[in-house]
This record gives structure tokens, C-alpha cells and sequence, in this order.
């Protein structure tokens, strides 16, 4: 998990914990990391904003303060649960840990009697997502296409044969329940679809991508669309 993903899912942790608050071991256990680094990203999460308060001493721990919570949201029992079905059954999408996180904020500010008639109905809705793409490798096309630059893939094609290639990310795009990577591919000069499921590996580079844009992919089918609001 990169420090940035960490720090988001440190920050929701602890905001479900509400006043229980959490200890510094059990954060450190739970992210895999040291006792230090997950001090150091406490102290990151508070220097950017994020309201943490600390109590000393036995049963201490951390926490975030009630004020930095949404307040609550009016949505109907159905409009929840279509909330987290979409994600659900998205669970290879991309920033699809993000979506998940910001639903269940959502989910824990609704009022009482709403939650529960939500968590009466999405337990009538089954999912079975598949086999989603290793966390490593989504998270470097995250952040590759996030931050705009080169990430460099290993990745096998239809025929099976395996190759490096330095990609520019344009555009992240599902056709037939299947995600693709569509970028610059600079073995092939030349835009390029890639299936997400067949990247084995991932890296993101400090190299900025060029000026490549959407409009060179060319116009989209009469059924897809950007999912912009």
C-alpha cells in the first residue's frame, strides 16, 4: 500500500472509531508497519488538517474529532444500498478502495433508522466481484494515471508473449466487464490497449507523461461514457 493510500484508510480508520479511539500498536498491526512509521503518519495526517487528538496512559490511544465528520445525510434505505452494490460489484474498478471508503463514510453518518433498513436490504444483495487485480499492480495505475506519469508494465499479451513497456496513461476504460489501461506505449509508439488482469507487474517512474490527450484515442461507442457527474 503506497503512503498516500495509507494515510487516507489511517484517517477513516480512525474516524470509525470515533471516541474509542485506537492505539498506535493496534494501527501499526493493522497497516503492517512499524510503531514509528505509524507515529510518523499520524503526525502527517494532523500537519495537513486532519484534527487528531491523543490520550496518554493506559486505555489511551488516537483518534479523530467528531468535528471533522459529514454531518448527516438524507438518502433513502434504497439509494444507500445502490451505493454499495455499485462499488461492490466494481471491486476491480479503478480507486475502487477509495469508492469503498467513501461509502462507508457515508453509510456511518446516515441516522439510525435508515442504516438499519439499508443493512436489512444489502443483506438481499449477493456479489460475486471475481478476481480482481493484484493491489499492487492497480495501485501503481492509480497513481500512475492520477499524477500523470510513466508507469512501466510487464505485461503478457493474448499470444503470450511477455513485455516491458514504458506507458503514458491516458484513459482507464471497462468494456465487457473487463478494465483496460489505454496509454502511449513507447515499445510501439503508438496508443495501445492494455487488460489490467494480464499486467503482471507495475511500477510508477519520476518521469512525467507527454502531451498525450483522450482526443487521440479517438470517439468513444454510442453506449460508454466518461463517468464525470
Amino acid at each position: 500500500m503506497k503512503r498516500t493510500e495509507r494515510l487516507h484508510a489511517l484517517a477513516e480508520m480512525l474516524r470509525r472509531r470515533g471516541a474509542r479511539g485506537c492505539t498506535a500498536q493496534r494501527l501499526a498491526d493493522e497497516f503492517g508497519v512499524s510503531l514509528r512509521t505509524i507515529k510518523r503518519d499520524l503526525d502527517a495526517l494532523e500537519n495537513s488538517g486532519v484534527p487528531i487528538w491523543s490520550r496518554p496512559g493506559p486505555g489511551g490511544g488516537y483518534g479523530v474529532s467528531s468535528r471533522a465528520n459529514l454531518p448527516p445525510i438524507t438518502l433513502s434505505p434504497a439509494q444507500a444500498v445502490a451505493l454499495l452494490a455499485a462499488v461492490a460489484a466494481a471491486a476491480d474498478a479503478p480507486y475502487a478502495d477509495l469508492a469503498s471508503a467513501g461509502v462507508r463514510k457515508i453509510m456511518d453518518v446516515l441516522d439510525p433508522t435508515t442504516r438499519a433498513k439499508a443493512d436489512g436490504l444489502a443483506r438481499r444483495i449477493w456479489v460475486d466481484g471475481g478476481q480482481a487485480p493484484g493491489r499492487a499492480v492497480r495501485s501503481a495505475l492509480e497513481e500512475g494515471m492520477a499524477e500523470q506519469r510513466i508507469v512501466r508494465l510487464r505485461y503478457t499479451s493474448g499470444d503470450g508473449a511477455t513485455t516491458t513497456r514504458d506507458v503514458e496513461p491516458v484513459i482507464f476504460a471497462s468494456t465487457s466487464g473487463r478494465w483496460y489501461l489505454i496509454g502511449w506505449c513507447h515499445l510501439r509508439q503508438a496508443m495501445r490497449w492494455f487488460l489490467v488482469t494480464r499486467i503482471e507487474r507495475a511500477t510508477v517512474t519520476a518521469t512525467p507523461c507527454g502531451d498525450h490527450t483522450v482526443d487521440e484515442i479517438g470517439e468513444p461507442p454510442p453506449t460508454a461514457r466518461s463517468v464525470q457527474a
